[in-house]
């Protein structure tokens, strides 16, 4: 980082901002950037008086306070003035110096600034699996900008910070809104359950698309020469260089180091170094914000079915059956309400006195329940027992999944001869060391460099001499046929 004397100097143009009359004067430059945007440059005292008086903010403004207004803004650097000899008809008039005002250029760019914060809550973030996409293409291709022209080469180095710059700025916004405190007391309503769905869908997606390329990118990423990277520096800062600024140019050391350091934060993002990579936190944080919607809609759809009552159904179910004359019509109003149709399944029934199928409802023994109240009053209050202790059941369950793990590691040992696991030479596999083998090898395949490392740390790389080749793998539910991989492991397992 270079310091210098503009950087540690103060900016009296934001003075405006915090001062005892920043109302009035926000207001002021507002008006001067909107007649700017109108190529309206030159203002006067009047121009500005005038509009300070059809906002009806300021009834009690005078001439006199605007030209002060105006005074202490220029001081402050956000107006630069000229006088306006033009229209002076008499000598007093020209003494009294009547001046046109106009933005300085720091004005503009602070006005900019506030209106952006000022909006900031209405853009909307978004997470595109389509920008992950389109970085990967445009990290891939960095080796072929080296035969590029240098024009060429700045502008896909300018799209590719363009685009991380995007992806970083969307996912913290979008984030940032799922957590805040309103999306959190949304996802408490009903109202939530309309969009759930494609929200989790929308979620889902991205999370899928983190999973295809992030793999890639960091073993493309790590294995990337340093060579091509300085290389494609050079022609950026050379680019750079050859365009004519009226401004202070920065030297080609300063344009390097900077570009360096854009790449190293690409590089953190995706590779993980001395700790976990931000988009590791990006999927953790996604998949947390999948689990807590997912569980607020079960808290909801819960909550309704609790409330619901169906007292009214049945009264004026019971007042129909009232109605029947006789008990043959009500035993035909039982068979359409309770038949076929409408299939009810009682249980906690008694012992039947007779199996025989002949045997009707009316003619069985009534039996008689206890029914609890469903009103809280009445409710009786829960037995305080004290917690029980399950530190052997969770020791136990350590000890059983340690020794599972174990035996997997034990039958992973046994399939490797000399540092190669051979596909076409392996024996009867059960279904869990299939599944670790067949995800070290997709994992592998899914690599540039097609090397990959297990859960433990060691690294293995596929061989393909034999790919052309097709071998059965055994398995205790069934065989397939593959290509003949070969893994072979860099270290001891």
């Amino acid at each position: 980082m270079q310091i210098n004397e503009a950087l540690t100097k103060k900016i009296m143009e934001t003075s405006y901002l915090t001062a005892i009359n920043a109302d009035r004067y926000r207001v002021i430059l507002r008006y001067f950037y909107e007649e700017y945007e109108k190529i309206h440059y030159w203002l006067n005292k009047e121009d500005v008086f005038a509009m300070m008086m059809q906002t009806g903010l300021f009834p009690d403004y005078t001439l006199n306070q605007c030209q002060l207004d105006l005074q202490a803004l220029l001081d402050w650097g956000n107006l630069t003035a000229m006088q306006d000899s033009g229209k002076a008809t008499t000598y007093k008039e020209f003494k009294n110096k009547k001046f046109r005002y106009q933005m300085s250029e720091y004005s503009v760019e602070i006005e900019r600034l506030t209106l952006r914060l000022e909006n900031l809550e209405v853009e909307g973030a978004s997470l595109q699996p389509s920008l992950i996409e389109r970085i990967r293409r445009q990290i891939l291709s960095l080796p072929s900008l080296l035969e590029k022209t240098d024009e060429e080469a700045a502008e896909a180095w300018s799209a590719l910070n363009n685009d991380f710059i995007r992806l970083n700025r969307n996912y913290q916004d979008y984030i940032r809104t799922l957590n805040s405190a309103h999306a959190e007391e949304m996802m408490k309503t009903e109202q939530f359950l309309v969009f759930k769905d494609q929200l989790l869908m929308y979620l889902r997606t991205f999370v899928k698309a983190l999973q295809e390329h992030a793999m890639v990118l960091e073993e493309y990423i790590r294995d990337l020469p340093q060579a091509t990277l300085d290389g494609l520096f050079e022609k950026v800062a050379r680019y750079e260089l050859s365009i004519p600024r009226i401004e202070k140019k920065q030297t080609a050391q300063q344009l390097i180091e900077t570009c360096h350091g854009r790449w190293q934060s690409l590089k953190l993002w995706f590779v993980a170094e001395n700790g976990e990579s931000e988009i590791s936190h990006l999927y953790d944080s996604t998949n947390e914000i999948i689990r807590r919607m997912t569980r607020y809609a079960q808290q909801i759809s819960e909550r309704y079915l609790q409330g619901a009552s169906r007292m009214e159904d049945y009264r004026h179910l019971a007042q129909v059956f009232q109605q029947c004359q006789t008990l043959s019509e009500a035993h035909n109003l039982s068979a359409m309400v309770f038949g076929p149709e409408m299939m009810l399944h009682l249980k906690g029934l008694p012992d039947r006195v007779t199996e025989s199928i002949d045997s009707g409802v009316y003619e069985e023994a009534a039996a008689y329940y206890d029914l609890d109240s469903r009103s809280r009053k009445m409710r009786q209050k829960a037995s305080r027992l004290p917690h029980p202790d399950y530190r052997l059941e969770r020791q136990m369950q350590r000890l059983a999944v340690e020794e599972q793990q174990r035996k997997k590691r034990e039958s992973l040992r046994s399939l490797i001869h000399q540092r190669k696991i051979d596909f076409a030479t392996l024996p009867i596999l059960s279904p869990a060391v299939r599944k670790i083998l067949l995800n070290w090898l997709s994992r592998a395949l899914a690599s540039a460099s097609k090397r990959a490392r297990t859960e433990e740390g060691v690294y293995f790389h596929v061989n393909l001499d034999k790919a052309d080749q097709t071998c059965v793998l055994r398995c205790e539910d069934g065989c397939f046929v593959m290509p003949n991989f070969v893994l072979e492991m860099e270290g001891d397992y």
